[in-house]
């Protein structure tokens, strides 16, 4: 009898480019995936200095931009996993940015 074991494969990302429609990430592998920006509203209504100040978390399993407290898994990327951000929490986190000039 044999047994085998099924590990899910780790996919890490490298570089991370965001531009006014699009969420755009090298992957370690040499894939390129790309998601609406619509997809992640914090980025959206992010400016350009706040979404380019981002870091690989969990040696690039996870992306973080600190300035919008946004967090993307590079597997959710890869699931065509869209923000799961409520719209509650969402318009909270506008009116907070609207009240300090953002």
């Amino acid at each position: 009898m044999s047994s085998s074991t099924t590990e899910t494969p780790v996919f890490r990302a490298d570089t991370v480019t965001v531009t006014g429609d699009a969420l755009t990430v090298e992957l370690s592998d040499g894939r390129t995936i790309s998601a609406p920006l619509a997809w992640y509203p914090r980025l959206l209504h992010g400016t350009l200095e706040e979404r380019s100040d981002w870091r690989l978390t969990g040696g690039g399993v996870g992306i973080h931009w600190p300035t919008l407290d946004e967090d993307i898994s590079v597997q959710n990327l890869l699931a065509g996993k869209a923000s799961g951000e409520s719209q509650r929490s969402l318009k909270r986190w506008l009116e907070q940015r609207a009240s300090t000039g953002l």
